[in-house]
C-alpha cells in the first residue's frame, strides 16, 4: 500500500510527460506480460500434449499387439513369458496392471505396494485413455494407461510413464526467450511512448507558454499550430481569443475616446455660454434666450448619453429586468411614430409605419421595446440623407411576432456587418455616438428571448428585423 500511495503522488507532483510515460509503460508491461503469459503457457501445453500423443500411440500399438498375438494367455502368463513384448515398444517406464488396479509388473523393477490405482489406471479399466500428471518419487512424469483386452474383455491396463524433465527444461529454454523479448519490446516500446508523450508535451508546452505571455498582457503573440489535432484547436482558440481581446481593447479604447469627446462637446458649450452670460455686456434678453436654450439642449444630450451609458453598465452587469405586461403591437407603432414623424419632416425623411389590423398582442416589458424600437429607428434616420425613406412594419409570423425597421440609407459594407452588433463597436461610416445603441438592442432582444438580424447593401439601405414570441419569457 505504501509504494502505491508513493507512485500516486509522485504522478501528481510529475507533469504530463511522467504521467503518460508512466501509464504508456504500465500498458505496454501488462499486456506483455499476459501476452507472455499465453505464450509460454500455449508453449508447454503444445510440449504436454505433443508428448501425451506420442505416448498415447505407442501405448496403442502395444495394446493392439497384446490383443492380436497373446490374448490366448492370462495376464500373468504373458508377464512371465512376453513381458519384453511390452515395454521394448517404448522408451517410457511400462507398468502392468491387473483388473482390480494392482501393478503386477514394472519396467523398472519397482513395484508398490497393493493401493487405490490413480485416476488414469481406474479410466483404463473403466475402457478409456487415461492421463496423469504429477510427482512420482520426488519427479514430475506424465502416464498415459489404455486397457489390455483379451476377446473384447478387459483383463487389465498397461501404463506408460515417462519424465517431464527435458519437457520442461525446453519450454523453460523457450520461456527465457520469451521473456527476452518481452523485455526487448519492453525496452523499445518505452522509448516510443517517451517520443510519443514529447510529440503530446512539447506542443503543449509552447502553446503554455504562448497563453502565459498573452496572460502577461502580450496579445500581439501567437502560438505556432503544427497539426490538425486537439492541440492544435487549442492553438487556433488561443489565437483567436488574443485577436478578439485586442479587437475589444482596441475598441474600448476607441470607444472611451469617443465617450470623451461626445461628453466635452455639450460640456464646452455649456461651460462656454455660462461663462459668456456672467459677462455683463451680454445679458440682453435674447442673447440671455440664445444661451439658455443651447445650455438646456446641450445638457438634454449629455443627459440621454449618460442614460444610455447607464443602461449599457445595467445591461453588461445583468441588472437589468423587464416588467412584462400586454402590448398592443399597433399602439405601440402609433406612438413611436407620433414620436418620430416632427424628426422625419425635420430632417426631409419619408417615415411610415405599417401594422396589420388583426395583429395580435404580445408579453413583454412595453418601455424596454420602446427603447428598442427608437435606438434602431435612430440608427436609420442618422444613415438616411434627406429624401430617403424609413419605414417601420410589424407582421405576424407562425415563430412569433416580427417588426422590421428599413431604410435607404448608405447600408452597411459587408465586412463591417458581422460586428455592428458587438459591444462598442464603430464601423468606418458610423455616425453613432458610442457604439453601444445596437449592442443594447441586442441585450433587449436576448433578454427577451427573441432574435435580431441586419441585412443591408451597401448604397441600398438597410433592413433590421426583430423577432419576438407571443408569450416573451422574462430572463434577468
Amino acid at each position: 500500500m505504501f509504494f502505491f500511495r508513493s507512485f500516486e503522488t509522485h504522478l501528481k507532483v510529475g507533469g504530463i510527460r511522467l504521467r503518460l510515460t508512466v501509464i504508456f509503460m504500465l500498458i505496454i508491461v501488462i499486456t506483455v506480460t499476459i501476452l507472455e503469459a499465453l505464450l509460454i503457457y500455449t508453449v508447454k501445453q503444445n510440449y504436454y500434449g505433443s508428448l501425451e500423443g506420442s505416448l498415447t500411440n505407442q501405448i496403442k500399438i502395444s495394446a493392439d499387439f497384446y490383443s492380436k498375438y497373446f490374448a490366448d494367455a492370462t495376464l500373468q502368463e504373458n508377464v512371465l513369458n512376453n513381458v519384453d513384448a511390452f515395454w521394448k515398444q517404448s522408451n517410457a517406464q511400462v507398468e502392468i496392471v491387473d483388473k482390480s488396479g494392482n501393478i503386477i509388473m514394472d519396467s523398472i523393477g519397482m513395484i508398490p505396494p497393493p493401493a487405490d490405482p490413480s485416476t488414469d489406471i481406474q479410466d483404463a479399466l473403466k475402457g478409456k485413455t487415461g492421463k496423469w500428471v504429477g510427482s512420482l518419487q520426488s519427479e514430475k512424469v506424465m502416464a498415459v494407461s489404455y486397457p489390455l483386452k483379451a476377446n473384447n474383455e478387459i483383463v487389465g491396463a498397461l501404463r506408460f510413464i515417462t519424465s517431464l524433465r527435458e519437457v520442461d527444461q525446453d519450454v523453460h529454454k523457450m520461456a527465457y526467450v520469451f521473456i527476452a523479448i518481452g523485455i526487448a519490446v519492453i525496452i523499445v516500446a518505452g522509448l516510443i511512448s517517451v517520443f510519443l508523450a514529447n510529440t503530446i508535451i512539447v506542443p503543449l508546452q509552447e502553446v503554455t507558454a504562448a497563453a502565459q505571455k498573452m496572460a502577461a498582457g502580450n496579445y500581439t503573440v501567437r502560438s505556432r499550430k503544427e497539426r490538425e489535432d486537439e492541440i492544435g484547436k487549442l492553438s487556433d482558440t488561443l489565437n483567436y481569443m488574443a485577436e478578439e481581446i485586442t479587437n475589444r481593447d482596441r475598441m474600448k479604447n476607441e470607444f472611451i475616446s469617443s465617450v470623451s469627446h461626445e461628453l466635452r462637446t455639450p460640456l464646452t458649450s455649456i461651460m462656454g455660454w455660462a461663462i459668456t452670460l456672467q459677462n455683463d455686456r451680454f445679458q440682453n434678453k435674447e442673447m440671455l434666450n440664445d444661451g439658455l436654450g443651447i445650455i438646456a439642449k446641450e445638457s438634454e444630450r449629455l443627459t440621454y448619453m449618460v442614460e444610455e451609458l447607464l443602461d449599457f453598465s445595467k445591461f453588461i452587469s445583468g441588472q437589468v429586468t423587464l416588467q412584462p405586461e400586454v402590448v398592443n403591437p399597433a399602439r405601440l407603432l402609433d406612438e413611436i411614430k407620433i414620436q418620430l414623424t416632427p424628426r422625419a419632416v425635420r430632417e426631409n425623411i419619408g417615415f411610415g409605419v405599417h401594422c396589420p389590423e388583426d395583429i395580435p398582442f404580445l408579453t413583454a416589458d412595453a418601455n424596454r421595446l420602446k427603447q428598442l424600437f427608437i435606438n434602431i429607428l435612430d440608427n436609420a434616420f442618422n444613415f438616411t440623407p434627406a429624401g430617403g425613406q424609413v419605414s417601420f412594419s410589424v407582421v405576424s409570423a407562425s415563430e412569433g411576432i416580427q417588426f422590421c425597421v428599413a431604410d435607404t440609407g448608405c447600408g452597411i459594407p459587408a465586412e463591417e456587418l458581422p460586428y455592428v452588433k458587438e459591444k462598442f463597436y464603430k464601423g468606418k461610416s458610423s455616425r453613432s455616438q458610442n457604439g453601444i445603441g445596437l449592442s443594447i438592442c441586442q441585450e433587449i432582444v436576448e433578454l427577451m428571448n427573441g432574435s435580431l438580424e441586419i441585412s443591408s447593401e451597401l448604397g441600398r439601405g438597410t433592413k433590421v428585423y426583430v423577432l419576438l414570441p407571443k408569450e416573451v419569457e422574462v430572463h434577468g
